[in-house]
């Protein structure tokens, strides 16, 4: 007589099949699971408050577009610039006159993006190797209404009006990646027959501590056309 094994004794397959029904999961692997799910969500929601704009943006009407160019008028705008060759050392005096090393002690509203002018690589011959850094100060105010730095190596300059053409881009900015967005810049407009002004120029509109996924970069240069 043959005997069928008890049922509690019967060699368990494993579950080909899972399903909330017939699988379990190990108590510390959904512990795990959990842990890594939380942390993308603190990450996600630490991004999107990261992402909201911290600076007013200075404003610029789009003109057109060819392939990843765009075209931008822009209003005559008044920047504090310094033409100190450290990134650091030229924030942080633009950064004290904003918030008030000027002669009216005023407290000026910071305003994306953070202008840097830098030797590039181009189709054409550098006509500089000159490096500045420009905070561009709140749309509408005149050079009559910006107050004078108390530190010389920080002036006030107006630009009139202009258009300007620009290719969007996140990341660090490394200087890998500026030189590689310049070049299909100048190439595009090379392409288009569009006459350039002066030198291209890196914008930045995000704090140090954006993710760099999240970041926003440009590279313009005026355009006359």
């Amino acid at each position: 007589m043959v005997v069928s094994p008890h049922p509690f004794h019967a060699k368990k397959e494993p579950c080909k099949h899972p399903s909330f029904n017939t699988c379990t999961v190990p108590l510390g692997s959904m512990r795990k699971i959990l842990l890594v799910a939380s942390a993308i969500a603190i990450i996600l929601v630490l991004a999107l408050i990261l992402a909201q704009p911290s600076a007013e943006t200075i404003p610029y009407s789009i003109k057109g577009t060819t392939g990843e160019i765009e075209f931008r008028q822009y209003p005559s705008l008044v920047f504090a610039t310094t033409d100190n060759s450290q990134n650091d050392a030229g924030f942080n005096l633009l950064f004290a006159y904003i918030s008030g090393s000027n002669k009216a002690r005023d407290k000026i509203p910071m305003t994306a993006p953070v202008i840097t002018s830098q030797k590039i690589p181009m189709t054409s011959p550098v006509v500089s190797d000159a490096t500045s850094m420009s905070f561009v100060l709140p749309a509408g105010k005149t050079r009559d209404e910006t107050p004078d730095p108390l530190d010389s190596r920080v002036r006030i300059v107006t630009l009139p009006e202009r258009e300007v053409a620009v290719i969007r881009f996140t990341g660090y900015a490394s200087p890998q990646e500026v030189n590689a967005v310049t070049v299909r810049l100048q190439d595009g407009l090379k392409k288009t027959g569009i006459e350039t002004v002066g030198q291209p120029f890196l914008m930045r509109y995000d704090t140090p501590w954006m993710p760099g996924f999240l970041r926003r970069n440009e590279v313009g240069i005026e355009i006359k056309r």
